[in-house]
């Protein structure tokens, strides 16, 4: 699959401040939260000033219409703990969802646009939520930045017009989206002037009367009907799904690496296990002497992940719906698999491994696919509070249909079409309630009982890599927060080696090559936003591969 249109390369230099600061992935969106914290608000109330501007200026990636993680560390209590905003199917949903009449998986777009894909938004409750207990400004005062911006508009970038003219012929097939892509019947360009009155007004209705107009009100009632009227593609998601959504406090996923405590996500997204995996394959070995020019380092990292995927491809789903193996990130367990990167060439036989606890291995292979359209947002306010978010609607701009000037997710099209092969369940399969398997990586690394380093990235699947490279390269390889994020990515999941083109990866395509590897050079387009916590301050980056930003005093 194509990974999201990038920005193309964008100046970025580490920022420094000594009290807070905040990265994400648009510069209007980083203002906001900055605004925020200088007004004395938590790392909580920043999050949701720019999550909701990133809504606005980043339609294609986040938004109220969607859902999201948070790894959130309170510096009142010193615990870290992890919260499932992610969307749910509905009720009414059947395994055959995404199957034709002759029992066939759908193609993807057939399956992504329209109502039939959309599932129970989470991001407004998850924001809420965390509002009530973690907040410290007004709910009211958080929502004026994206109200005033979307009433006065801001300039296109040239990302958002790119991924525009890209998808004009799904964007445009139905009216309301289209009208707002298109005004006037013309793409929307580069520089142009957007304004969103409609969205301005929902943002206004939800800061005066809380969530229960999204959730059980009208705002409720025009997502249910956009949902289910949409003529060639219709859903089933109800009014009752969303009065009954709920969000989790989960227990964060931490493996102990290089003496720090990598913690992220656990069940439903696959991403802090899988990353925890790479990561507990890779302790025995001397990355550091190695270095990041080593094909060497390449072949271990590649294999490793490889074997991670593996797992989580036969494994990880929803885990209030399938029993996951208890010692995924066993010790013993990942020496074990470990041991098979003791070799000097690719590994030709990938195979899930059998970890100690529950286990059920009648179970089919994964096949979901997870498209690159999401957001991350680091952010550590002057209390010593950190969040690290990672937010999306999945393919880019959802699932097309366009509610209150918002945008509406196509999350369901992240579990598996088939819910079976040869007779086996596929662990990711649909079910109704259940949450679909996300990548979705938001990472604190904890250092001695405090966190270190806050990081994260969009990149459907491939988020996965992109934090452990980054994690590897800072960990390791003792490179700036700038510089390991900016490192070209080598990215892989199921056998053939992403290099990302026109980078110093591609230098190592031919060693990689002779020790077995089919390489593709493609674009790797990641959006990692970190911040780094240290006795001397706060240093923190945004990815140059899109329109990132970083403040902070």
């Amino acid at each position: 699959m194509v990974p999201e249109e990038g920005a193309g390369a964008t100046s970025q230099e580490r920022v420094r401040a000594s009290e807070f600061m905040v990265a994400a992935a648009n510069p209007h969106a980083v203002k906001a939260g900055y605004e925020i914290l200088r007004e004395g608000g938590s790392a909580v109330d920043a999050m949701i000033a720019v999550q909701l501007v990133l809504n606005l200026v980043e339609p294609q990636s986040s938004g109220i219409g969607g859902g999201a993680f948070v790894v959130y560390y309170d510096s009142d209590t010193g615990q870290l703990s992890s919260w499932d905003g992610r969307e749910t199917a509905p009720q009414a949903v059947t395994a055959d969802l995404f199957l034709d009449k002759k029992g066939k998986p759908l193609s993807f777009y057939d399956a992504v646009v329209g109502g039939r894909s959309v599932a129970t938004p989470g991001t407004l409750k998850l924001m809420h939520n965390l509002h009530e207990r973690y907040g410290k400004l007004d709910w009211e005062m958080l929502f004026q930045p994206a109200i005033r911006l979307a009433q006065d508009g801001f300039r296109v970038s040239q990302r958002l017009a790119a991924l525009i003219a890209k998808d004009e012929n799904r964007l445009r097939r139905y009216p309301v989206t289209a009208t707002y892509f298109f005004p006037g019947g013309e793409a929307l360009k580069e520089g142009d002037l957007l304004t969103n009155v409609i969205f301005a007004n929902t943002l206004s209705l939800i800061a005066e009367k809380g969530i229960e107009p999204f959730y059980t009100g009208e705002i409720g009632r025009d997502i249910v009907a956009a949902v289910r009227s949409v003529i060639d593609n219709p859903g089933v998601l109800s009014r009752e799904d969303l009065a009954n959504y709920q969000v989790w406090e989960r227990e964060p996923v931490c493996i102990d690496y290089r003496g720090d405590a990598v913690c992220g996500m656990g069940p439903p997204s696959s991403g802090g296990l899988t990353v925890g995996q790479i990561l507990g394959m890779l302790e025995p070995f001397n990355l550091t002497e190695l270095g990041a020019e080593n094909p060497e380092s390449w072949r271990l990292i590649g294999d490793a992940s490889r074997l991670a995927f593996a797992d989580r491809g036969h494994y990880l789903a929803d885990a209030d719906f399938v029993t996951l193996p208890e010692g995924l990130l066993d010790n013993d367990y990942l020496r074990q698999r470990s041991e098979l990167l003791n070799t000097k060439r690719a590994l030709t036989n990938v195979k899930p491994g059998t970890p100690p606890g529950k286990i059920n291995l009648q179970r089919a292979k994964d096949e979901s696919i997870e498209l690159p359209s999401t957001t991350h947002l680091s952010i550590v306010d002057a209390e010593g509070n950190v969040v690290s978010m990672t937010s999306t609607i999945e393919n880019a701009f959802g699932s097309r249909l366009m509610v209150r000037g918002f945008l509406l997710n196509n999350e369901m099209t992240d579990f598996s079409f088939l819910p079976s092969k040869d007779g086996k369940p596929v662990a990711n399969r649909i079910e109704p309630g259940k949450r679909p398997r996300s990548s979705m990586a938001p990472t604190v690394v904890m250092r001695d009982d405090k966190p270190y380093l806050v990081v994260g990235s969009p990149g459907g699947s491939r988020i996965i890599g992109y934090v452990a490279k980054t994690l590897i390269a800072h960990l390791d390889w003792q490179m700036p927060i700038d510089e390991a994020i900016q490192l070209p990515h080598l990215i892989n999941r199921f056998g053939p080696y992403d290099l990302e083109a026109g980078t110093a990866a591609e230098k190592l395509a031919t060693s990689l090559k002779a020790m077995g590897y089919q390489v593709n050079l493609r674009d790797l387009n990641s959006g990692l936003h970190g911040i780094v916590i240290t006795e001397k301050g706060l240093e923190g980056a945004a990815d140059t591969r899109r329109e990132g930003a970083v403040m902070g005093d």
